[in-house]
């Protein structure tokens, strides 16, 4: 699953004389490499894609898979898997690998959780992911609103499976204790790439929070299914990421998803090597040889690319290591 959906009313017409990265803007160019053959997809033709599309556009909902230039939207939205992204469009943060808009955000959108809800039923998800930018403006980083939707769904559409993607929540006390309370299926969050690639990569956040908050998260609800991300090709060398995986199995983190970084723009970071499916086949090996009930790792691996046949998986690798 990676259709990924804002509901806020904001017509693009309105932000359309804003930079969108303005923070890149002074940045010199990186020249954007031709991608490998076992990157490229065909474009998307499928009817029920562009059905998808046009229900997208007539009710002007704003998209990272389009944004972002997902590889695997033509599948997704042919599949109609959407996921949600709460708290508007614009990021409060300005990671160098990242396309989504960055400043000030809006107020929040108090209706969103019942409009999600709403659409959930109405679409009879199993599985959705609600995700969100960062909103470092609201006191608790936006964790209430992750609580609202969650309780939206289940009233809503009580048998859907809820997975969250979450931001850091840094210096935001109190805010992972609220998301938990609200009992997600799955709790995801990113730790996007190896700590010596935080300063660049992802100036705004910090590697060991990351690692705690997965953490604590076991701590709260040692039943809740744990999950983090990275992407590959940003200089990152093969140790670190072995060394990412061990920290990830301290915390007890289930599920290990591993991409190809793809970059936006010639104002975002450079992409640095493009790793082969044989090096993703290895990683994949090698992370459940430490552990991890379900890795997926290859080239279009995204975060919640399948997101529901994954949790399937975690459910059925949960009841195997349990002898049932």
């Amino acid at each position: 699953m990676v259709t990924i959906v804002d509901t806020l009313s904001k017509s693009a017409d309105a932000r359309a004389d804003k930079p969108r990265h303005p923070e890149k803007a002074h940045r010199p160019d990186n020249p954007i490499q031709r991608k490998p053959k076992w990157i490229r997809v065909k474009a998307p033709t499928s009817p029920v894609y562009r059905e998808t599309h046009e229900i997208v556009k007539k009710n002007g909902l704003v998209t990272v898979c389009e944004e972002a230039g997902c590889p695997n939207i033509g599948e997704c939205w042919s599949k109609k898997h959407a996921s949600f992204m709460i708290l508007g469009d614009t990021c409060t943060r300005a990671c160098a690998f990242c396309n989504v808009r960055t400043g000030m955000p809006g107020a929040v959108d108090q209706s969103e959780p019942a409009s999600i809800g709403e659409a959930v039923a109405r679409m009879e998800l199993q599985h959705v992911v609600i995700t969100s930018v960062d909103r470092d403006d609201l006191d608790d980083g936006g964790a209430t609103h992750f609580a609202n939707v969650i309780k939206a769904i289940r009233d809503q559409s009580p048998g859907t499976t809820v997975e969250v993607l979450t931001p850091d929540f840094l210096r935001k006390d109190g805010a992972i204790e609220i998301v938990v309370e609200a009992r997600p299926d799955v709790f995801n969050h990113n730790l996007e790439t190896v700590p010596s690639k935080y300063l660049k990569v992802r100036p705004g956040a910090r590697y060991f929070h990351s690692i705690r908050l997965l953490q604590k998260v076991k701590d709260l609800d040692p039943g809740m299914f744990t999950k983090s991300g990275i992407m590959v090709g940003l200089g990152e060398e093969r140790n670190e990421v072995l060394q990412l995986m061990d920290d990830l199995r301290v915390a007890d983190v289930d599920f290990l998803t591993v991409g190809q970084y793809l970059q936006p723009s010639k104002k975002h970071y450079p992409v640095k090597a493009f790793i082969t499916p044989d090096e993703f086949k290895a990683y994949e090996r090698i992370a459940y040889a430490k552990g991890f009930m379900k890795v997926s790792a290859s080239p279009l691996t995204r975060s919640s690319h399948h997101a529901g046949e994954d949790f399937a998986d975690l459910k059925a690798a949960r009841l195997a290591k349990l002898g049932h």
